[in-house]
């Protein structure tokens, strides 16, 4: 008989821990461990019941859930899951949270009654699991200070847009990022734009964090901007990010409500057809880190009609080997590459005529 996966339930809210327990429980591989209501009792299970996988409340009295993530670090190598309410608070909290090693996050619905719906329930039981399968030798991102140089000594942008970067990532990727961005140089002539699988909100938090890090200009696109070089823009959460071409031959963006593309919105397939299509002569597609195919159709576009290059996270180096894989599997990347070598690859690739 196969082991079940031992989950460890955080929350402050004895409502909330029957809701996910009742959850979890419905499949036939997972069982709940434990369930503590605070930070102490929760760091005192921890080290009792060994759990394969914990779920992490953000919002709770006298241990916030970021020192109790921080703590459990200490004691526990289990991957931890964080629960976080769709605000802005708790958007920043948990961009916080990812980077302190957390390896994803659930939202819950406004209405906390609509986390039992089958949807939400579908999402809560699939990232156990993929927490269960993710192994922490395979984390290759280690936690370290960025320095970002400033004032006179700051390199001189390029006025010219001469490539454009599209990267999409889902799970992993908002730590990820942190690994490529400002690693990329703001004198590039070339601008990168970002499909990262994130509700309101938090792409806004994400934003603000890369910008903070980079030499480049890090903001969420607005509807109809022009696309400048040395700038990244973050598709904001819920609206698909398009790139089009005006009269006067500037690229813009374009931001539409559009169906989800299966399941998302944004969609990296959108953003990415929506380059191919422009007929821009300089591109480069990067798949990274993420549950699913998301990025798939977008990176054949991108090769097929501007002859673009792609490039592919590597398995050992994700936390979840969904879409790049997707993409590897057809035959048309350019390089695979461990995650602090992708920033490298795509200084290299843009000074290579297409």
């Amino acid at each position: 008989m196969a082991k079940s996966i031992d989950v460890l339930v955080i929350d402050d809210s004895a409502f909330m821990r029957k809701v996910i327990r009742d959850i979890l429980e419905s499949a036939h591989d997972i069982k709940v461990a434990g369930a503590a209501k605070n930070g102490l009792e929760a760091l005192d299970m921890a080290r009792e019941i060994n759990p394969d996988v914990i779920t992490l409340d953000l919002n709770m009295p006298s241990m916030d859930g970021l020192t109790c993530l921080r703590e459990l670090q200490k004691i526990t190598e289990a991957p931890v899951i964080m629960l976080s309410s769709l605000t802005t608070e708790g958007g920043k909290a948990t961009i916080e949270a990812l980077e302190s090693g957390a390896i994803d996050f659930i939202t819950k619905p406004t209405n906390i009654f609509d986390i039992s719906g089958e949807q939400k329930k579908a999402e809560i039981i699939k990232k156990i699991r993929m927490a269960y399968s993710f192994s922490k030798k395979k984390q290759a991102i280690p936690q370290k200070a960025f320095q970002v140089q400033t004032g006179p000594e700051q390199r001189q942008r390029s006025r010219e847009l001469k490539a454009l970067i599209a990267i999409g990532t889902s799970t992993g990727g908002p730590r990820a990022l942190q690994e490529v961005i400002p690693y990329i140089p703001e004198d590039i002539p070339a601008a990168v734009l970002i499909v990262q699988h994130m509700p309101p909100g938090f792409t806004r938090s994400l934003a603000e964090r890369l910008d903070s890090l980079s030499g480049m200009t890090v903001k969420e696109g607005d509807d109809n901007e022009i696309i400048s070089p040395g700038h990244v823009y973050l598709a904001p959460g819920d609206f698909h990010m398009e790139v089009v071409r005006d009269q006067n031959d500037s690229m813009r963006i374009r931001l539409t409500k559009d169906d989800p593309v299966r399941g998302h919105r944004p969609s990296v397939n959108v953003l990415m057809k929506s380059i191919a299509k422009s007929g821009f002569p300089n591109v480069i597609a990067v798949i990274m880190t993420g549950m699913g195919n998301d990025g798939k159709e977008g990176a054949i576009s991108i090769k097929e009609q501007n002859k673009g290059v792609i490039i592919c996270q590597d398995e050992m180096s994700c936390v979840v080997y969904g879409m790049p894989r997707a993409v590897v599997n057809t035959g048309l990347v350019d390089a695979v590459v461990p995650l602090k070598e992708i920033a490298g690859m795509i200084v290299k690739y843009l000074g290579v005529e297409q």
